[in-house]
């Protein structure tokens, strides 16, 4: 198991604060509790802070936007085929309450409308990273308490573990509800 997968640099968060602090993972000892899958997921999913948002955008080269993030960090981290849409990435894997989120669940947000509109990756404590939007024209570490968030969560979701998943047609492991 890596014991120190999570100690990298993180970099800044938007308030310009370290924000491996804030992550559940930070510390040797709670990144000792997490799978390794997971504790991969989210160092792949935190590596990206700061790379560029655009509107379609599903690659670390020309950018990302929420859901482009999500499917590229997944599939690379992974080796699971997420689908390109906040809404439909909405309807796969559990419904968990909001106190039940760990390390790698994703969380959906109603940003447009009445809709769901935009996901992330959880990283715990309250910690959550997304290609956020044009209007901050990065990936980065937002807070689930911060006001804006907190009006705009709609639900948490979390996925089998790919080790559990049944492979799909193109080989890799499909996703589904538990």
């Amino acid at each position: 198991m890596i014991t120190c997968a999570l100690l990298l640099s993180f970099g800044a968060n938007a308030a310009g604060q370290d924000a491996s602090a804030d992550l559940v993972g930070s510390s040797p000892m709670l990144a000792n509790t997490l799978p390794g899958a997971i504790q991969n997921l989210v160092s792949y999913a935190v590596s990206y802070e700061g790379v560029s948002y655009i509107r379609g955008g599903a690659n670390p080269e020309h950018g990302f936007d929420c859901s482009g993030f999500v499917r590229y960090v997944f599939g690379r981290a992974e080796g699971v085929a997420l689908p390109h849409s906040a809404m439909a990435l909405s309807q796969i894997g559990s419904r968990i309450k909001m106190t039940e989120m760990l390390p790698g669940d994703l969380v959906f947000f109603r940003t447009l409308r009445n809709r769901i509109s935009h996901v992330g990756i959880y990283l715990g404590n309250d910690q959550f990273i997304h290609a956020s939007s044009t209007r901050t024209g990065i990936v980065m570490i937002s807070n689930l308490k911060d006001r804006y968030w907190t009006s705009r969560f709609t639900l948490a979701r979390r996925l089998e573990a790919p080790a559990e998943a049944e492979p799909s047609a193109e080989g890799s492991p499909a996703v589904s509800a538990r």
